[in-house]
C-alpha cells in the first residue's frame, strides 16, 4: 500500500505577525483608512471575488490624455467611489490637477474628515496619463 503523503501547507499570514517584543502590529484608524482609500481607488470594478462592484478602477485612465475633461471625470469617479465604499469618512474635498511641467502627471488631493474621531486628513497620489 503506497503511503499518502501529507498535503503542504500555505504559509500566507492572514493574521499580524507578532514584533520582537511580541505585539501584535495592527495598523491605527487613520491608516486603515487610508490603505482603504488607495484600495478603493487602484481596484477595478470586477476584480473583487463577492464584489463586482467594488473598486474605482483609476487605471482605466491610464491611456487617457491629461485633459479638464479627463480630470473632471477622475474627480467625480473619486468622489462617488469613496462614498460608497469607505463610510469611515466624510469626504470634503477631492481635487484632482496638472503637475507643473510633467504634462503626463495628475496630481490628486482628497480632503476627508474621520467620522469617529473628527480628525481631518488629507491623501494625495499622482497618477501617470498618456503622453
Amino acid at each position: 500500500m503506497a503511503k499518502r503523503s501529507m498535503p503542504q501547507l500555505i504559509n500566507w499570514p492572514l493574521l499580524p505577525y507578532p514584533d520582537a517584543t511580541g505585539q501584535l502590529g495592527y495598523p491605527t484608524l487613520e491608516e486603515s483608512v487610508r490603505q482603504a482609500i488607495r484600495i478603493i481607488l487602484q481596484t477595478r470594478p470586477s476584480e473583487q471575488l463577492m464584489r463586482p462592484l467594488f473598486g474605482a478602477g483609476l487605471e482605466n485612465y491610464v491611456h487617457e490624455q491629461n485633459t479638464l475633461l479627463t480630470r473632471r471625470r477622475i474627480t467625480d469617479l473619486i468622489k462617488e467611489s469613496l462614498k460608497r465604499w469607505e463610510r469611515r469618512i466624510i469626504l470634503s474635498r477631492v481635487e484632482v490637477s496638472e503637475v507643473p511641467g510633467q504634462p503626463t502627471r495628475l496630481r490628486v488631493e482628497i480632503g476627508y474628515q474621520l467620522k469617529r474621531t473628527g480628525a481631518t486628513q488629507r491623501l494625495g497620489l499622482v497618477m501617470e496619463l498618456e503622453a
